[in-house]
Order: structure tokens, then sequence, then C-alpha cells
């Protein structure tokens, strides 16, 4: 069996779990099934982080280090991976990554796939490797990780969909060609929907009706209902839904939290709904779920 040790998650960490149906959509949009972005996430200090896939993934693995030191085997084949370093695994091949136990290192990371996505990873091969390590850190970089973590994090409009895997494949490839992507995260400015989805993330394990959320911002259900739709893709509820179902996918993946506290600490008082619920958003059970982080 393969082996993941991400026991109790990393202080600062992110990750996006995507549903089946956006995975579904985004593989069939002809603009994005070139490049498209099947999982991401950062681990600081990622003490104790392990990974081992004997079958390899369906996908492409970069992995960017900022700080502290790893270890990536491709096929028996060893590599260090200190502040700087990138890498990218095949698909498909057999592989092995694991922290530094005195220096656990900081990644970036991403899953990707897509036609280009072949390509780029010959190119990635036929570079010297002295290229590919020691890329000088930008933190336009990181702005410009942040900026495709936050369009895929926070609406799921085709337009935004698109757009993210299209940074996505210029992330990529600014570290494949040496390039240093220069355009600068923005903050979105505040306003009404920003403040509700902060709200509703802050409140995940409680439950809200549209009109205890209506009443909270002063504005009538009609019109929140309508607004939020607008600039996010998704009803105010569901996106609420859906939001506690990707952090039960966290929850799955670095700790050994039952299946039933889980659904308590997103706010399901029965475990049965919560795993129905879970299921109609990921395409599967929340325990094939944390079966298959393990493969």
């Amino acid at each position: 069996m393969d082996e993941n040790t991400l026991k109790k998650g990393f202080l600062g960490q992110k990750m996006i779990a995507f549903p089946k149906s956006f995975l579904v959509d985004i593989k069939n949009n002809p603009i994005s099934r070139n490049f498209y972005i099947s999982d991401m996430g950062y681990y600081p200090v990622a003490s104790h982080h392990y990974r081992l896939r004997k079958k390899g993934a369906k996908e492409y693995i970069f992995i960017y280090c900022t700080k502290g030191k790893g270890i990536v085997t491709i096929e028996n084949q060893k590599t260090l991976i200190s502040p700087n370093h990138f890498c990218i695994i095949p698909k498909n091949t057999r592989h092995e990554y694991k922290a530094d136990n005195s220096d656990p290192w900081s990644i970036y990371w991403i899953h990707f796939q897509g036609s280009f996505s072949e390509n780029i990873y010959n190119r990635y091969l036929k570079s010297n490797i002295n290229n590919y390590k020691n890329i000088p850190f930008s933190k336009s970089s990181i702005d410009q990780f942040n900026k495709i973590f936050d369009l895929l994090n926070n609406n799921y409009l085709l337009n935004s969909i698109e757009y993210a895997n299209l940074l996505g494949l210029n992330f990529i490839s600014s570290f494949v060609y040496h390039k240093l992507n220069s355009i600068k995260t923005t903050h979105p400015k505040e306003n009404l929907i920003n403040s509700v989805k902060e709200f509703l993330m802050n409140n995940l394990d409680k439950n809200f009706t549209l009109d205890n959320i209506a009443s909270k911002f002063n504005y009538s259900k009609s019109y929140l209902h309508t607004k939020f739709k607008l600039e996010t893709g998704y009803p105010i509820l569901v996106f609420f839904k859906l939001k506690k179902v990707q952090k039960a996918c966290e929850y799955l993946s670095y700790t050994d939290l039952s299946i039933k506290q889980i659904s308590y600490k997103i706010g399901f008082d029965d475990p049965l709904y919560f795993s129905r619920t879970f299921k109609n958003y990921m395409g599967k059970s929340p325990r094939n779920y944390k079966q298959s982080q393990r493969k």
C-alpha cells in the first residue's frame, strides 16, 4: 500500500480539493483542457511530510521549495531539494518524497494535467539540470501562486476558472523557461460579497439560513442571493456547504479524526447526512476519499 504521512498538518498550510464535477468541467473546457490544475497547496515547515506513490500519480506534480530541505526520489534516483529548487514529477511514475528531519521544507505544489502537460514536462527534462536549481526567489511568483489559489478558491465562474488555469500555465512555464512573471497580486477591494464569504469561512462549524445571513448584513434575501451568485457562480448556501466539504477534505488528508468527529467540526449533526453531502460534491465517500489520499 502506498504511504502518506500528514498526521497533524502544518501551521499555515492550505490546499484545494476540487469537486468531481469541477474537474469534469475544466477537463472538457476548450481553454482549460490544454492545461489545468487538479490540486494545489502550500505546506510551510512541513515536519514529517512524506509521500510514497508506488504506481505514481495520474497528474504531473510541480514542487517548489522556498525554505528547508527535502528528498525527491523518482524511480530510485534521489535528488536533494533545497531553497529555490523546483522539480516536476512525471505522471504514472513511482516516486517518493519527504521533508528533511532536522530542517523540513516549505513547499508550494501543483498537480496539473492537460494536453500541454507532456510537452512542458519534456521541455523541463531537456533543460540543463543546473538551470532548474537555484531559481532566484521572486515575490511576484509567490503572489501569482496565491492569485491562482484565490481565483480557484473564491468562486466557480467559468471565466475565473479559465483565467486561473491560464495563470497556472504561466506560473509553471516561468520556472521551466526561467522567466519570472512580473504580474503582482492585488488584493480585491472590500465589498459585500467578500464580507459574506469571510463570515462564512470563519463559521464553518455553524449552520445558517439565508434569513440569518441576510439579517446579519442587513440586506434582503433576494438581493443578497442574486448578487452572491453573480459574483461567485453559486448560491450562498451551496457555496457555504462546498466550503464545509473542502474543509473536511483537509481534515481527512491531514488528521486522524474520525468521520463522525469531522462532521461535527464542520457543523453537521448527522454524520450520515455529512457523508451523503460529501459524496455529492466530491464523487466519493469520506472514507473512500481518505483512502484515495494514500494511493
